[in-house]
C-alpha cells in the first residue's frame, strides 16, 4: 500500500486490488484510470452545455471498465462504459446528444486511451 500526493495538496492511499493481495476499500490504479475518464468527460460535458446554452439541471454518471485478459497473462482495458443520467430543462434531446459527442471529442483522457469509450446516456427533458 502507498500514498499518492497531487500538486494541489490532495493525498490518497492506493493499493493493488484486493483480489491481487492488495488492501480493500482504497484507490486502485484501475479505479483511478476509470475515474479519470469519468471526471474528464463530465467536465467537458458541463463545458459543452454552457457553450450550447443547455439548462443542465443534474448530471450523474456511473463508469465501468471492462478488462480483457490476454493469452500472455497480461490484461488491458478493452472498453470503458459511461452511463450518464442527465436532466435538462427546455432542450431538445438532439442538442444534449451533440453536447455528449463534443464532450467525448474534447476529453483529453478519452482521446488518450486505446480502450473503446462507450457512452450510454439516459436523458430526461423537463418542460416548464
Amino acid at each position: 500500500m502507498g500514498e499518492i500526493a497531487w500538486s494541489n495538496g490532495v493525498r490518497v492511499e492506493f493499493s493493488a486490488p484486493a483480489a491481487l493481495h492488495g488492501q480493500p476499500d482504497v484507490l486502485t490504479p484501475e479505479d483511478a484510470f476509470v475515474g479519470a475518464l469519468n471526471v474528464c468527460f463530465q467536465l467537458m460535458f458541463i463545458w459543452m452545455t454552457e457553450k450550447l446554452g443547455i439548462d443542465l439541471a443534474s448530471y450523474r454518471c456511473e463508469a465501468e471498465g471492462l478488462v480483457e485478459e490476454l493469452l500472455d497473462r497480461t490484461s488491458t482495458f478493452k472498453k470503458v462504459v459511461l452511463r450518464p443520467r442527465i436532466e435538462v430543462r427546455n432542450c431538445k434531446e438532439d442538442t444534449v446528444n451533440r453536447a455528449l459527442k463534443l464532450a467525448e471529442k474534447y476529453s483529453l483522457v478519452a482521446q488518450s486511451i486505446k480502450a473503446e469509450v462507450i457512452i450510454v446516456p439516459e436523458i430526461h427533458i423537463v418542460e416548464p
